[in-house]
């Protein structure tokens, strides 16, 4: 060390004098200095790496988000083609597809500003981030190149931007594409893209940010006012909006020709069964990665969300083979849903336990909304979105609240420490919070979905004709068949 400290006092031409003790005074000068440094680097890496950018956060998160991407296609895509009729396999396809590249392009140009910018607007947010500048890159300037941004502490303090904005744009795909099978078979593809859009602006950005945006309504605070109220993965914000968007649906286009007078069953149920077992394993991404890290957090959300799975998919055929002396493949993947919507808001802020019932009232409740509910109330929901997504996903985030567990969830306390001690000491219902939660998602879901499809049927027309109707989704709005021959 004595050797190196002089070669580095020669380097830096500091005068080196002939006597030894000024030699030793120099040295352990220098020591001092090194020492400093070194601490102050050490202090420097410590706070760098408790709230910066960590690879592992952003492989998972990246993960995440092909994961939910996986969902919608193929898995959405793969569920609502098999239940559908032949001639109509194909057109249900296309709409996943679609959904997912025009819901893509509208998020890039103006959507994830409107859902996460804005500043602290409580329903909207604004045109901070056109064609993601600021999120996925920016602008060169005279003095400086380009570059890509690093993570947004607002949102996510230890991922890229970018990687956020793109875990968010699949969460934007999917809702949307949900709604698909509550008018499937009998709306016009012009009218899907249409009201997919229109429904992607005017009600799931409006809820994404009232529920995650800074400033949102969900997070809302006014000195010592405060309304929250808690969705983990989108069980308000996807699956209640979607749900009761599709009973919007299916109420306003009608039935399908010859409902309730022919049977109408699934065409291919291995195709169904196989986009059902895509989306459990898809859900790991929806849930897990909401964490937004690889951490214990994730690791809870992971296994709630396939407990309760497993309970709801124990839970939809035991009803039937009660009821109906049989459980079916149907009611087993109908149930496997049901039980992953259920436990969507509350994944991350409930115990296994907690997780284990909330899927097997979800299996239940969802098998009653499917037959007897939708049999008293005599609509068709085509593959019974309300049945599935919007009671489980009212049922999840109201249970959210009756099985929140204040410390479950490992980073509460630490992210808003007022808001934890307020639950701690009753100042704050979570049930309540999650009650107004979820009456601002129906209402808003309900009125806008409606008034969107009035638009549409004034304009250019919803349904698709009665001879079309006949012919397929197939034939008539892409001039191909899935199944060459075969129209049933």
């Amino acid at each position: 060390m004595r050797a190196l400290l002089l070669v580095l006092l020669l380097m830096t031409g500091t005068p080196i004098v002939a006597a030894e003790a000024d030699l030793s005074a120099q040295v352990a000068a220098l020591e001092q200095r090194l020492a400093s440094v070194e601490a102050t680097a050490s202090a420097a890496k410590a706070s760098v790496d408790s709230t910066a950018f960590n690879s592992g956060d952003n492989a998972w998160v990246l993960l995440g988000a092909m994961l939910v991407l996986l969902m919608t296609i193929p898995g959405l895509a793969l569920f609502y083609g098999g239940l559908v009729r032949r001639r109509n396999v194909l057109g249900t396809m296309m709409q996943s597809l679609a959904i997912t590249a025009l819901v893509s392009v509208a998020w890039a140009v103006c959507g994830f500003g409107l859902a996460f910018g804005g500043g602290s607007r409580w329903w909207i947010g604004g045109f901070d981030w056109l064609f993601l500048e600021g999120v996925a890159w920016t602008r060169p300037t005279a003095s400086e190149a380009g570059s890509i941004p690093g993570p947004n502490s607002a949102y996510a303090a230890s991922i890229p931007f970018a990687t956020f904005c793109l875990f968010q744009m699949m969460f934007a795909v999917i809702t949307p594409a949900v709604i698909c099978g509550a008018y499937a078979e009998r709306m016009s593809f012009r009218a899907m893209a249409l009201f997919s859009l229109a429904w992607l602006f005017l009600v799931y950005i409006p809820l994404a940010h009232m529920a995650w945006g800074v400033g949102g309504l969900f997070n809302w605070a006014a000195g010592a006012t405060r309304f929250a109220a808690f969705d983990f993965a989108g069980g308000t914000v996807v699956e209640t909006a979607s749900g009761v968007a599709g009973l919007v649906c299916a109420l306003i286009l009608g039935k399908r020709r010859r409902y309730g007078e022919e049977p109408m069953p699934p065409h291919n149920l291995t195709m169904a069964f196989t986009g059902a077992c895509l989306l459990w394993v898809g859900w790991f991404g929806f849930n897990a990665a909401s964490a937004l890290s690889c951490g214990g957090l994730a690791s809870l959300a992971a296994i709630n969300t396939h407990l309760a799975a497993s309970a709801a998919t124990i839970a939809w055929p035991a009803a039937e083979w009660i009821l109906r002396g049989k459980p079916t493949v149907l009611g087993a993947i109908s149930g496997a849903v049901a039980g992953l919507v259920a436990i969507t808001p509350a994944c991350g802020f409930v115990t296994p336990t907690a997780a284990l019932a909330i899927g097997a009232i979800a299996g239940g409740l969802c098998y009653l909304a499917c037959s007897t509910l939708k049999n008293a109330l005599d609509y068709d929901d085509s593959l019974d979105v309300f049945g599935i997504h919007g009671v489980a996903g009212i049922w999840g985030t109201l249970a959210t609240g009756l099985f929140f567990a204040r410390d479950a969830n490992p980073g509460l306390k630490a992210m808003n420490p007022d808001l934890y001690a307020m639950i701690g000491d009753g100042r704050h219902s979570v049930i309540l919070g999650q009650l107004l939660a979820v009456g601002v998602a129906i209402g808003l879901s309900a009125v806008m979905s409606a008034l969107i499809l009035f638009a549409i049927k004034a304009t250019v027309g919803l349904r698709i004709s009665a001879n079309d109707e006949n012919e397929g989704l197939d034939l008539t709005q892409h001039g191909e068949e899935g199944y060459q021959g075969l129209r049933a």
